[in-house]
């Protein structure tokens, strides 16, 4: 078993579309540039903007089914059409090295990496109330009526997943949120068991 004294923390954060989740991982990484966003590898064509190795790598078809049989990734999905998944040596490399690492991925994909790393800390962020989540759907203007009940479905069964994350941030107001967001990773650096290595050389 490795000594997770010496390793560094991953810090997993889900939520469903439309909660802030993005603007509040962003703020995190710019307050603590020694944490690292865990960059994932995909299918789909760069975007306008995207740049590989920053915003994901972007890799072949036959490149993603050659990781998969060789199980290089802890957690992968198809989502319309395209191949997402998280590298097993992107974050085993960071935190072995005692480097800290914040993954941005759905709950599915979170289920998958609490089972391989059980002693990463796991994030949910809620929109504010269940009114406020159809408003920031509905504001989404060009999509149907059905299209916006397919994602407000989704994202409460996102919701419901909330009952095996180690913390809930209710994100009334971004900066509070962002607030909170930052004490809960800094508490976490400080917990005694990640500083027993510490600890031990007064001893």
């Amino acid at each position: 078993m490795k000594d997770t004294t010496t390793q560094g923390l991953l810090i997993v954060v889900s939520a469903p579309s439309g909660a802030g989740k993005t603007t509040i991982c962003k703020r995190l990484l710019d307050e603590f540039p020694d944490l690292h966003f865990s960059v994932s590898c995909t299918t789909r064509p760069p975007r306008k903007g995207e740049k590989n190795g920053e915003d994901y790598h972007f890799i072949s078809a036959k490149e993603f089914q050659r990781m998969i049989e060789n199980d290089e990734f802890v957690e992968w999905e198809e989502i319309y059409g395209h191949l997402y998944g998280t590298s097993r040596k992107e974050i085993e490399d960071r935190t072995g090295n005692n480097h800290d690492v914040l993954l941005d991925i759905d709950t599915k994909g979170a289920r998958n990496v609490k089972a391989i790393y059980p002693g990463g800390v796991f994030v949910f962020i809620m929109p504010p109330s269940v009114k406020t989540l159809k408003e920031r759907l509905k504001k989404r203007g060009s999509e149907t009526d059905d299209t916006i009940k397919v994602r407000f479905d989704r994202a409460m069964e996102e919701i419901r997943e909330n009952e095996w994350y180690d913390y809930v941030i209710f994100n009334d107001m971004l900066n509070d949120s962002s607030h909170i967001m930052s004490s809960i990773y800094t508490a976490e650096k400080n917990r005694r068991s990640r500083l027993q290595a510490r600890i031990s050389d007064f001893f």
